[in-house]
C-alpha cells in the first residue's frame, strides 16, 4: 500500500514526496501543504462512476455502508482492516424549489446537498473519518484539534465511539456555540480553552502537537481532505453522475474548497468525468480574508507561484492592527485560512470566485433554507447568500444547474435561530442586534395567545 499512496509537496517545483506513515502534514524540504498522492497507473481504477452503484447494494459491508468508504476506490491509502467508520456520508442532495425562487433560479436547478445529517451534525465527519483512520495506520493514542465547534464535535465522537484515542480539542474564548461545545463535552474531549481566537488555538494546537507527538486532525492534515472529497461523488451520485455546473461553498479554513477541486481534477484525470464544474467560495464578511486576496489584491495560484509578498503583506495587517474574524456563522470565523494555497489550486482549476455576504444575508438567507424544509446553522446560508448575490450580478445564470452545500445542522447554533424568529427585542439584540443585524425578514414569530381554548382556535384559523 505505502508504495502505491504517499504524500507530496502542492508546490509544483518542489514536488518532494513523504512517506504515507509521516505526521507532520508539511514539506520537509519547503514547509509547504502536502497532498496525499497515487500512483494511478498500479492502482485498479474505476472504468466508470456507476460502478459504485453496485458498492450502494452492499450494504450490510459497513465500508459500503459508508458514504465516505463506498468510493475507497477513488482515495485507496488504507487497508480495509484498518478503517474506522461510524456510517458517516448518509447525507442527502435534495432538489431546493423554494430556495431556487429566492434567489432568482429556475425550478429544477438548485440542489442542496444536506451535510447535517451526518453522526456529529456537519459535513466534518467526511474528513475526520479519513484523517482517524490514518491516526490508526500510525497507531495514535491522542488526536488533537482546534476548532471553532464542528471539528471538535466530530472528533469527539469518533474518539468516543471506537475508544481508540483520547480526544484533545482546543477552542477559543466565547468563540463557539453551545449547541457544538456540548458536544465535545458530552463525548469525554479534553477541551482547552485558549485565551484568543480560533487562529490563535490552531497555532497553539499545531506546536503543542509537534511537541507531545499528538496526532493533529485539523485540515491541514490531507487525509482529512481525501474524506471531504467524498461529498462531491455522492453530490455526482445523486445527480445520476452528471456534472453540475456550479459549486458552492461556504468558506472558513478552506478544507472544503480544496477537497472538491483535488476530487474532480483526479476524476477528470482519470477520465470519469469529461468536465470540472466551476466553484464559488462564499466568506462571511466578518472573516473575509479569501475574498480580499482573491478579488480585492488579485492573488491567484499562479502555476504554484503565487504571490506570497501580498499574503504576507495582508497578515502582518491583520497582526499589526490585532483584527480578530467576527461572525454570527462562527464555522467559518476565520482570518487565517491554513489551507490557502490549495484554494487558490482549486480555484485555478474549476475557474472559481469568492464572494463575501455579510450575517445579514446570511441569517436572510438560513430562514429561506428553513421554510423550504432544512435546517441549517449560520455558515451554510452562507453558500445561499452567496449564490443570490451571484446569480444577481449575472455570474450564474439562472439555468445553470447548481449545487449549494449546506455544512451543518440547524441545532449546531440554536440560539441564532431563536434570536431571530423572536418577538423579544432583549433577545434579538443580545445575539443578533449588537452583530449588525438590523431587520428579519422572513421572522416566523411566536403568536402569544392566552390560555383558552377559543383564543387559541381563533389564532390557528387567522394565522394557518
Amino acid at each position: 500500500m505505502t508504495d502505491l499512496a504517499f504524500q507530496r509537496c502542492i508546490h509544483p517545483t518542489c514536488g518532494t514526496t513523504v512517506d504515507l506513515s509521516d505526521t507532520s502534514f508539511r514539506c520537509p524540504k519547503c514547509g509547504g501543504l502536502l497532498d496525499v498522492a497515487y500512483d494511478w497507473d498500479r492502482l485498479p481504477v474505476p472504468t466508470s462512476l456507476r460502478d459504485f452503484e453496485a458498492a450502494w447494494s452492499d450494504r450490510t459491508n459497513p465500508l459500503n455502508f459508508s458514504g465516505v468508504w463506498r468510493f475507497r476506490r477513488l482515495f485507496p491509502f488504507a487497508p480495509e482492516d484498518k478503517i474506522m467508520t461510524i456510517g458517516e456520508g448518509q447525507t442527502l442532495c435534495q432538489r431546493a424549489d423554494p430556495v431556487a425562487q429566492y434567489v432568482g433560479m429556475k425550478p429544477g436547478r438548485l440542489f442542496l446537498q444536506y451535510e447535517g445529517m451526518n453522526p456529529s451534525g456537519s459535513f466534518k465527519d467526511n474528513g475526520m473519518t479519513g484523517a482517524f483512520t490514518h491516526a490508526r495506520m500510525t497507531g495514535a493514542k491522542r488526536a488533537a484539534c482546534a476548532s471553532t465547534g464542528n471539528t471538535s464535535a466530530s472528533l469527539a465522537i469518533y474518539c468516543a465511539a471506537t475508544n481508540l484515542m483520547r480526544a484533545v480539542i482546543f477552542i477559543g474564548s466565547g468563540k463557539i456555540s453551545y449547541g457544538k461545545l456540548s458536544q465535545a463535552l458530552e463525548h469525554a474531549a479534553l477541551t482547552l480553552q485558549i485565551a484568543g481566537d480560533f487562529d490563535d488555538a490552531l497555532r497553539q494546537v499545531q506546536d503543542v502537537s509537534r511537541q507531545l507527538g499528538i496526532y493533529l486532525v485539523n485540515s491541514v492534515n490531507p487525509f482529512r481532505l481525501e474524506g471531504q472529497k467524498s461529498i462531491m461523488l455522492r453530490v455526482l451520485e445523486a445527480l445520476r453522475w452528471e456534472v453540475p455546473d456550479w459549486i458552492v461553498v461556504p468558506g472558513g479554513n478552506l478544507g472544503n474548497c480544496s477537497a472538491f477541486a483535488k476530487a474532480f481534477h483526479e476524476l477528470k484525470k482519470l477520465g470519469l468525468i469529461d468536465r470540472t464544474p466551476r466553484l464559488a467560495v462564499i466568506n462571511a464578511a466578518g472573516a473575509n480574508t479569501f475574498y480580499q486576496l482573491y478579488e480585492r489584491h488579485g492573488v491567484r495560484w499562479n502555476g504554484g507561484a503565487w504571490d506570497t509578498k501580498k499574503i504576507g503583506a495582508y497578515m502582518k495587517m491583520l497582526d499589526d492592527a490585532d483584527a480578530r474574524a467576527d461572525t454570527l456563522a462562527s464555522a467559518i470565523e476565520i482570518n487565517r485560512p491554513v489551507n490557502l494555497p490549495k484554494a487558490l489550486r482549486g480555484l485555478d482549476c474549476c475557474g472559481g470566485v469568492v464572494r463575501e455576504v455579510t450575517d445579514q444575508e446570511i441569517l436572510d438567507a438560513k430562514a429561506r433554507i428553513g421554510a423550504g424544509g432544512l435546517g441549517c446553522e449560520p455558515a451554510s446560508a452562507a453558500s445561499v447568500a452567496g449564490l443570490l448575490k451571484l446569480v444577481r450580478e449575472g455570474v450564474v445564470s439562472p439555468d445553470e444547474r447548481v449545487v449549494g452545500i449546506l455544512t451543518g445542522h440547524v441545532l449546531k447554533d440554536p440560539d441564532a435561530t431563536v434570536a431571530y424568529h423572536t418577538s423579544d427585542p432583549q433577545t434579538f439584540e443580545a445575539k443578533l442586534g449588537k452583530r449588525g443585524v438590523k431587520r428579519v425578514a422572513f421572522a416566523n414569530r411566536a403568536v402569544q395567545v392566552p390560555n383558552h381554548l377559543d383564543d387559541i382556535v381563533k389564532a390557528i384559523e387567522l394565522y394557518a
